[in-house]
């Protein structure tokens, strides 16, 4: 593939993204707005449209699909969230203790 067509390639892809960024976005307002599922419903919806959200970004701005020759920078990735999710969960679950042992 030429300089050019890459390019070419690379901006159109930008462009999708934004374009499912920018619907994402405003279908998420759009829901919490109107709020057609009633609470369960809207925080499922919310969940969905944020998963997708996430999956936009890597694979339109990121460029992380699961190719072999990005599947190192998918684990890192993954590797992240797990230490994050892991700091978070231990947060919440010595808070929720110390407020158990306040009351």
């Amino acid at each position: 593939m030429s300089d050019k067509n890459k390019r070419a390639h690379d901006l159109r892809m930008y462009f999708t993204g934004f374009g499912l960024a920018v619907t994402l976005t405003a279908l998420s307002f759009l829901t919490a707005i109107l709020q057609p599922f009633g609470p369960v419903g809207l925080f499922a919806s919310l969940a969905v449209l944020a998963i997708a959200q996430v999956i936009v970004h890597f694979r339109f701005f990121l460029h992380i699909d699961l190719s072999r020759q990005k599947r190192e920078d998918l684990q890192l990735i993954l590797f992240t969230v797990l230490i994050i999710a892991i700091m978070v969960a231990g947060t919440v679950w010595v808070l929720g203790n110390l407020m158990t042992r306040m009351m």
